[in-house]
């Protein structure tokens, strides 16, 4: 059976929940995110799993993701290194590494994002791809906006992503920010 390790922990935006395999980091609660949360990850792609709640971060398995994800929302990280262990359809796969792969401060389309996937027409579908990403920050699905550059959806909410946005672009003035 497969054993699953949650961390709780206060960050700049609020408790985050994170949670990781032995392989590495599979899920990222973001304070008052919508959806069906950790336990409907967990049951999709994890249901023989034993999840051990981990109390202290800086014992814990989890400490490399919680220190990079801390560093990251003071504006001290562009890149993460925790190993991930990421569960998804194929497509979702597809997306999240090209989401991965936008630099931080840069925003793309949708539409940018399914025609880097030799599929233009996919764009709801990179949407809802974007809306199930596990692993929000990490994968910055933040980065993604409207072809217009308006805001839409964010499993934080739209506030958190415009700040993130906000954070990002600030320390690359020179670029701007779409949004």
């Amino acid at each position: 059976m497969p054993t699953l390790y949650t961390t709780r922990f206060a960050s700049p935006i609020g408790e985050l929940t994170i949670a990781s395999s032995d392989r590495g980091l599979v899920y990222l609660a973001l304070p008052r995110a919508n959806g069906r949360g950790f336990a409907g990850w967990c049951t999709r792609y994890a249901a023989d799993a034993k999840v051990i709640e981990e109390q202290v971060v800086d014992q814990g398995r989890n400490r490399q993701a919680c220190d990079e994800i801390e560093e990251f929302l003071v504006g001290g990280r562009e890149v993460f290194g925790v190993p991930l262990d990421l569960r998804a359809t194929n497509f979702q796969l597809e997306v999240y590494r090209a989401v991965a792969a936008i630099p931080y401060g840069e925003c793309l389309s949708y539409g940018d994002v399914a025609r880097s996937l030799e599929r233009p027409g996919a764009m709801r579908a990179v949407g809802a791809a974007n809306g199930a990403n596990p692993i929000p920050l990490v994968i910055p699905c933040h980065r993604v906006v409207a072809s217009s550059g308006q805001l839409h959806g964010y499993a934080g909410g739209l506030e958190l992503k415009r700040t993130l946005l906000t954070m990002e672009a600030a320390t690359r003035p020179a670029q701007g920010a779409m949004f």
